[in-house]
């Protein structure tokens, strides 16, 4: 589980036959082998680490379903450790599944911020509400609005200063993860007419069997 509170700015040092070796300082504090880091939002495994970098194994649907195929060397890209049990929760619930890729439509600076269009997959809209959360490339933000095929978000200086959103350009491709408790809610609304039952909550541990 992750927060969707950027630690650093990592760099691409490797890419290839499966694995990704990022360059990094901050999140190689304490990590252990076979500990999750989020790349760009993406959970991925530690497999090796060096004195400043570490290394992931990618899956082909990896590489498939988010920004992380469209990689090079020198690429910068958005890094977390997983929230530890003790952590403080600064963000939202982010778990770093990759729900789709949008695309940045356009890019408008008001004030000291920057308002992002962001174009989102159809199937993602319905989980898109105002002041509701989205992970951007693993990083926590509000929607201000949307609209049948895209939403806004805005980047005030820290997020600028401190991802790789402050980097991003119209046409560039970003991970999207909706949130989690939108499915929940979701699923609950469209099990059928009865709604919450008893045996629901029985069944997943919110009352006590009968």
């Amino acid at each position: 589980m992750f927060t969707g509170i950027v630690e650093e700015i990592g760099k691409i040092r490797d890419m290839g036959r499966g694995k990704l070796s990022v360059g990094a300082k901050i999140v190689l504090d304490s990590t252990k082998l076979g500990d999750s880091v989020a790349v760009n939002g993406v959970c991925l495994t530690v497999t090796a680490l060096g004195v400043d970098s570490f290394t992931v194994d990618i899956m082909p649907e990896t590489l498939r379903l988010t920004n992380i195929g469209k990689m090079h060397y020198g690429a910068l890209v958005n890094l977390e450790k997983a929230m530890p049990v003790d952590g403080r929760f600064g963000g939202h619930f982010v778990q770093g599944h990759v729900d789709g890729i949008g695309k940045v439509v356009s890019l408008l600076h008001e004030g000291g911020a920057i308002i992002a269009r962001i174009s989102a997959p159809s199937g993602l809209m319905p989980y898109i509400v105002s002041k509701g959360f989205i992970a951007v490339d693993g990083v926590s933000l509000t929607v201000m609005d949307y609209d049948d095929g895209s939403f806004s978000v805005s980047l005030v200086s820290y997020t600028k200063e401190h991802t790789i959103l402050g980097i991003m350009k119209p046409g560039d491709v970003v991970n999207l993860e909706v949130d989690i408790i939108a499915k929940y809610v979701e699923k609950l609304h469209n099990r059928d007419e009865s709604g919450v039952t008893t045996d629901f909550l029985e069944e997943h541990g919110f009352l006590k069997a009968r």
